[in-house]
């Protein structure tokens, strides 16, 4: 009889999830409140709201659990963490919830940050800019996607920005003006083995991820080892199983760390094709106490998100070695609703190919 994977969201990440997981003999049941949530083509469904004791006792029945996505009720979290087999602890989450204490912990390990500062008022936030200068306000809970957020550079532009964050708990910090953005991923086993994915450089637009070029270009092994350490040192503290994301200010060749996603990040989608074994199948051979598989580059590989709508299907399917990725949503301004990866022999190859991607992809007002 095959074992059985629970998850916590049925968004496009779980339905990647599950789709990795089918290939290993795992049956799969998401629990999410849509209708029309990704997973469903891949997974049992459980139709209900996060917080519904009966769903999450049905789901609690896997024999293993994990989630794709880090705002939980906590009501939830700890419900499900009563049955012993779920990953990632939900301390994971409790840390990743909050700015304010993912900040503090990441000073309590060593692990550089821009400066920051609390803010619960407009006075604290003119506190803070009087001593860190040009900052960004964000919200402490359920920012994403480049909401909760608001850049400072002067002062005549605070007052509207706190505005902007509607009274919620914020924190401050510094504006760093990095060379890139970065981001790594670490999938940590049950036995304490480690694979880790290579830097990958990530470029966004109106604060949503647009494309992730891996590996990230001229990155020196003193960079990427200095991430790797970052990595494990967070999730050794956390006693973490599964894909941690940690995303990451390049500035020369030191790294300030930005947050971490104590889940399989977007950033990675790339990892698909373009890895041995993907950041799906890793978290998912991780929770379910199975030896991890290897993380190296198979070749170069720039994913491009598709929002809003996914136009000109045919074409990108005739570009050579680009794979459509189409999460199964409606279209809506903005949304992410599917993803191309572009392989190439080299770098030059790969960004050639996405580049004609780009070239299709028009604005969804």
């Amino acid at each position: 009889m095959n074992q059985h994977l629970g998850i916590l969201g049925g968004g496009q990440l779980g339905s990647m999830l599950a789709l990795a997981a089918r290939p290993l003999g795992l049956d799969v049941t998401v629990l999410d409140p849509n209708a029309e949530s990704p997973a469903r083509v891949a997974a049992t469904h459980i139709l209900a709201p996060y917080d519904d004791e009966d769903a999450l006792r049905r789901l609690g029945e896997c024999d293993w659990i994990t989630f794709e996505f880090e705002n939980i009720p906590d009501a939830a979290a700890r419900q499900l963490e009563q049955t012993g087999h779920v990953s990632p602890p939900a301390e994971a989450l409790r840390v990743a919830q909050d700015r304010w204490t993912e900040k503090n912990t990441f000073q309590d390990l060593g692990i550089r940050t821009a400066e920051f500062r609390k803010v619960d008022s407009l006075a604290d936030a003119k506190a803070s800019f009087a001593e860190l200068g040009a900052l960004v306000l964000k919200t402490r809970r359920f920012g994403y996607d480049g909401k909760g957020q608001a850049v400072v550079r002067e002062l005549s532009q605070l007052e509207e920005a706190y505005k902007s964050l509607q009274g919620a708990p914020a924190i401050a910090e510094r504006l760093i003006p990095f060379d890139r953005e970065l981001s790594i991923l670490i999938c940590r086993g049950r036995d304490d083995s480690f694979e880790i994915y290579p830097l990958t450089q990530n470029i966004h637009q109106d604060g949503v991820l647009r494309t992730s070029i891996a590996p990230a270009p001229n990155i020196s092994k003193k960079v990427q080892a200095s991430a790797e350490k970052v990595a494990q040192t967070l999730v050794q503290h956390l006693s973490y199983v599964g894909v941690l994301a940690l995303e990451l200010f390049q500035v020369g060749d030191e790294l300030l760390v930005n947050e971490f996603a104590p889940r399989v990040h977007n950033s990675g989608h790339w990892t698909i094709e373009g890895a041995v074994t993907s950041q799906f199948e890793n978290h998912v051979r991780a929770v379910c106490g199975l030896p991890l598989g290897s993380a190296a580059l198979r070749c170069p590989s720039v994913m491009t998100n598709l929002l809003g709508s996914i136009p000109h299907r045919s074409k990108i399917l005739s570009f050579e070695d680009a794979h459509l990725h189409d999460y199964g949503k409606s279209p809506r301004a903005g949304r992410k609703v599917g993803h191309v990866t572009c392989l190439g022999n080299t770098m030059s190859e790969a960004l050639k190919r996405a580049q004609k991607v780009e070239e299709l992809l028009t604005p969804v007002k």
